[in-house]
């Protein structure tokens, strides 16, 4: 580690300690963080955001031996995907402890937990010595930012710091697992899918739409380019839009497509696009989570021209 890399660890640190909001890299989309145990902080991620109160964050540990401290209940299978899993894009949701907010859970009795896969906030969070609460560093329901220069452009300076790590690697959201039922259930599509975590869990993994845990980015209506997204099954013709119309075509290869997704989005807003029409990737279990955004982002949320 360089000196000037030791010194933007420190200050990044010692601005969460002082109850700052800062936006962190990791392998999935580029967050906004704030102690996990101060509400003011907290309240002040969703004002920078625009988020409704209700709608719940994720908190991101140093350490999994931290597990502990944020939840209660836990039940063997967490431990088993925590060692499995993590650092990495896996969001597992526990019946949260008592220090846990309400701000941070929107008042649920539930929390969200996770540890990035980035070594720069992985060193901040070490330095910190707690937690942050982080969603996605961008105005509510927009575009996620997967470099430091798309939450330049969402935020500008209402944020105290913006620590670039580079590209997104993943530039999906993280995947979510409520392990607070009866069975596994992913509530929200990631780079791990439901075959990886039976596997490591040795039982059924369910996927859910709904239920009585509220977790990020699974609103009807979400993760939306300014320009009209209208998203089509292959060999469908999609209807015709108005304005000027740009089609993106994403690669194959799965895990490119997820690399892709948001920056090609923002790319086409920038050109000031009126309409988008791209092509959903086949309905695999690979591309579950490109699939779920796009639906979201579309305009026709309820499923694709046919």
């Amino acid at each position: 580690m360089t000196e000037a890399g030791e010194a933007l660890i420190v200050y990044a640190a010692r601005l969460l300690g002082a109850g700052g909001v800062i936006a962190l890299p990791t392998e999935t989309v580029y967050g906004l963080a704030a102690d996990a145990l101060n509400p003011a902080a907290v309240r002040r991620v969703f004002a920078i955001k625009g988020r409704p109160l209700d709608h719940p964050l994720i908190v991101h540990l140093a350490d999994a031996a931290h597990l502990d401290r944020y939840a209660v209940d836990i039940p063997a299978g967490a431990r088993t995907l925590v060692e499995r899993f993590w650092p990495g894009p896996l969001t597992i949701v526990l019946r949260k402890s008592e220090i846990v907010p309400p701000e941070v859970t929107g008042g649920q009795p539930t929390v969200a937990l996770r540890i990035a896969d980035h070594p720069l906030t992985h060193a901040i969070l070490r330095r910190f010595g707690g937690a942050v609460a982080a969603p996605s560093a961008n105005r509510f329901g927009r575009v996620s930012p997967t470099t430091a220069e798309h939450v330049r452009a969402d935020l500008g300076d209402e944020v105290d710091l913006i620590v670039d790590g580079g590209p997104s690697r993943v530039g999906v959201e993280s995947t979510i697992v409520d392990l607070t039922g009866d069975v596994p259930a992913i509530l929200r599509a990631g780079a791990i899918g439901p075959t990886a975590l039976a596997d490591a869990l040795g039982t059924p993994v369910i996927t859910r739409a709904g239920g009585n845990v509220r977790v990020p980015g699974t609103l009807d209506a979400h993760y939306a380019p300014r320009a009209t997204l209208i998203v089509t099954e292959r060999d469908a013709v999609p209807p015709a839009p108005a304005g000027r119309v740009a089609e993106l075509t994403l690669p194959a290869e799965p895990r490119a497509a997820a690399r892709a997704l948001y920056a090609s989005l923002r790319a086409l807003d920038e050109q000031g696009y009126d309409a988008i029409v791209v092509t959903l990737p086949p309905d695999t279990e690979a591309n579950a989570a490109v699939r779920d955004r796009l639906l979201r982002a579309s305009a026709n949320p309820a499923g694709p021209a046919s």
